[in-house]
């Protein structure tokens, strides 16, 4: 693969105000030092920063370049790629270890005790985990183990009002029915909807409509087989129902679930951009068909890098208690 190297100097007479200026914002935007030489992937955004960063050693009166190079000599890809990833692996370290502080600062409460000083601090957890994964470009897969964690305890400080029980129901008897919900399809429909073809039948028919012929499958309508339940919305309802919990799943759960709710229960880093990107569908007025395509299309790549993510978290726990044995 390329890499971008950025290499500079500052006049050795200037002041150690602008090279810890420039050391800060080499970290923030996830360059690693390798010898006397800066490395990013080569990304349009990375080239950017970089092309910014010159131009403030230029200010200083100093000398940067930028170059292009396809390959290290006696240093491989992988060894890179894993270079980068170390460098956020500790970031993430650091996050889960104060995670566990505030799980063990939660047992110490009564409940009548104020809980708002560590929702506070949990709010500050999400912000830098959403920070470092900004500049996680290999998916460092301790990414996944350590916002799975601050949703365990965002949910230890909101609980919910217990487990629902959901009736299950067999994938077979619903794979040659007529499907309909409400027109203007929004993020639980169209979340239902990627569901209905991935799992149930590629080729449903779905119709939109206000209400439901008495032969036809109702989701997230006023009345129907499928629709909120307690504090479940109807994605979260259909996955319990055809027993088709998975993490994958579990996690777009979760995104759908704090978009359709926005109750604070879930935080996954994908979130604000599935929720800018439906809100501007519509108000870019797509047609029903429209929304269709692009949430069926939106939400089977979620799904697909959700599920690369989960699986390369549950690989490293298991190497991890291989090696404790």
């Amino acid at each position: 693969m390329s890499w971008l190297v950025f290499s500079y100097s500052l006049p050795s007479k200037a002041s150690s105000s602008p090279r810890v200026t420039l050391w800060r914002r080499l970290r923030r935007i996830g360059a690693i030092a390798i010898n006397s030489i800066q490395i990013l992937p080569e990304h349009d955004e990375c080239l950017e920063a970089f092309q910014w960063l010159a131009q403030e050693v230029q200010k200083a009166k100093g000398e940067a370049l930028i170059m292009r190079v396809e390959q290290f000599e006696g240093l491989s890809d992988a060894e890179i790629i894993e270079r980068f990833r170390e460098a956020c692996r500790e970031d993430y370290a650091q996050i889960d270890n104060e995670a566990t502080k505030l799980e063990k600062a939660l047992e110490s409460l009564t409940e009548s005790e104020e809980r708002t000083s560590i929702s506070e601090s949990l709010e500050r957890l999400y912000k830098q985990h959403a920070e470092i994964s900004r500049i996680d470009f290999f998916d460092c897969p301790e990414g996944a183990q350590v916002i799975a964690h601050l949703n365990q305890v965002a949910q230890s400080i909101s609980p919910s009002d217990g487990a629902i029980e959901i009736a299950a129901v067999a994938v077979e008897q619903y794979q040659h029915r007529q499907w309909v919900t409400r027109p203007r399809p929004h993020v639980d429909r169209l979340a239902c909807i990627w569901l209905i073809r991935r799992f149930i039948n590629p080729n449903a028919s779905i119709r939109y409509a206000k209400e439901a012929a008495a032969d036809e499958v109702a989701f997230d309508m006023n009345a129907g087989e499928f629709q909120h339940q307690g504090n479940l919305c109807t994605f979260e309802v259909m996955v319990k129902a055809f027993g088709l919990d998975n993490p994958g799943l579990q996690i777009l759960g979760q995104i759908v679930h704090e978009i359709d709710l926005r109750d604070g229960l879930y935080r996954q880093p994908q979130t604000a951009g599935v929720d800018a990107l439906l809100r501007g569908w519509l108000l870019a007025n797509f047609s029903d068909e429209a929304l269709e395509t692009h949430g069926v299309a939106l939400f089977e790549g979620l799904y697909a890098a959700v599920s690369q993510e989960t699986a390369k978290a549950s690989n490293l726990s298991t190497r991890r208690r291989s090696s404790k044995k």
